[in-house]
């Protein structure tokens, strides 16, 4: 079986755990890197510092909360868009900003789907849901991604 791995990158814990709990819920949760920050974010994604020896591949998306520590979400976005491996990774700005010029740059710079953390608990389980079962398993990624993904 194909894993599909997800990059969430959030500080909030209460987040991270109700997102968890969504993707164990649709069978997803197996292969989800964590991480806390955006400069983690990149670590994890260039596979440098305490990911240097993570497993070789790419998510097939990268859920980025908008408010991070040391590198905000923006900024990883737009780091993403700006080099040429990376940029095919969808991108999906999980986030509670319901600011419209975070929305507006968020698109600018590139994002796949902006979407406004529920503040209830079903809704925001519903929201993690459908975005992991839209990019996890309806979208279908470019080839290069695909072919990072075939651990069969």
């Amino acid at each position: 079986m194909t894993l599909k791995r997800i990059l969430l990158a959030d500080d909030n814990p209460n987040d991270i755990e109700l997102a968890i709990c969504a993707l164990d819920e649709l069978g997803m949760a197996e292969d989800v890197a964590v991480v806390n920050d955006g400069d983690e974010a990149l670590d994890y994604l260039y596979r440098r510092g305490e990911f240097a020896d993570r497993d070789l591949g790419y998510p097939i998306v990268a859920l980025l909360d908008m408010k991070m520590p040391k590198m905000s979400g923006l900024e990883v976005l737009q780091e993403m868009k700006s080099d040429p491996v990376l940029r095919t990774i969808p991108v999906v700005m999980l986030t509670s900003s319901r600011e419209e010029r975070d929305l507006a740059q968020s698109y600018k710079a590139g994002v796949n789907a902006y979407i406004v953390k529920p503040m209830d608990f079903d809704k925001f389980i519903g929201a993690v849901k459908e975005v992991a079962s839209f990019w996890g398993r309806v979208n279908q990624p470019p080839p290069a991604l695909s072919r990072e993904h075939d651990r069969s």
